[in-house]
């Protein structure tokens, strides 16, 4: 499992430095909301061993998620996109850990002077509309084995690890599907021995079945970051 960010340790040698007094390390629980829609973003998250989703809910109350947020990414990049609102999103942690949170103001600072910063979130801001975008068209496109075969692959990749703590409840709310769904496409995969499914644990048992079995989307996104950041 991932015990550092890897947008942390991407940023210059001094830039580090200057960070690390303001950097805390908080434990987030899992369902924990950081921010909701239209709240103002003062503080930034860097996600070392959990993951964050972001999610949208309709007015009818129904819920699925357009991206999640790992060990390769920071929560609260409208802190220095002008905005300063998460507009209509909600972001909600999904697997319980640790991240580095900081004032959403020291970034902006370094964002606003600092031309390397500035361009390393840029290209960062770039990645995670393609993911939130490639998700979005996921969600719409393909078939429900497919979009939680990728779930789980996105999750292994951030997470590094292939042992998840997840319930079909909230994978459910984040598919935005029943949970009977979820335990059909999680039956199927067993099945295919690609991976092992009880009382809340996943444990992808072949990665390389898991990513024939599923869509395109999740290599399209791994690729547009590794193009973006390096970050493979």
């Amino acid at each position: 499992m991932s015990h550092h960010n890897r947008l942390l340790t991407a940023l210059p040698r001094e830039v580090s430095e200057k960070f690390a007094p303001h950097l805390k390390l908080v434990s987030l629980e899992r369902g924990k909301i950081l921010h909701l829609p239209g709240e103002i973003i003062r503080d930034v998250y860097f996600p070392l061993d959990c993951l964050i989703s972001i999610t949208i809910t309709m007015k009818d109350g129904s819920t699925a998620e357009t991206g999640v947020i790992g060990n390769r990414e920071m929560l609260g990049v409208n802190a220095f996109m002008g905005g300063r609102e998460t507009t209509q999103t909600e972001y909600i942690v999904q697997i319980a850990g640790s991240a580095m949170k900081m004032d959403a103001a020291v970034l902006l600072d370094e964002f606003d002077h600092n031309k390397e910063v500035r361009d390393l979130m840029l290209r960062y801001t770039q990645a995670l509309i393609a993911q939130i975008s490639q998700t979005t068209a996921c969600n719409r496109l393909h078939l429900l084995e497919q979009r939680f075969g990728r779930w789980l692959l996105e999750s292994q990749t951030r997470m590094e690890s292939d042992k998840l703590l997840l319930t079909q409840e909230f994978l459910g709310h984040m598919l935005g599907v029943r949970r009977a769904g979820v335990t059909q496409a999680a039956q199927k995969f067993q099945e295919k021995r690609l991976i092992d499914y009880s009382r809340g644990r996943v444990q992808i048992i072949d990665q390389q079945g898991l990513e024939a079995a599923c869509c395109e989307c999740f290599e399209t996104v791994k690729d547009e970051y590794d193009r973006l950041l390096g970050l493979k």
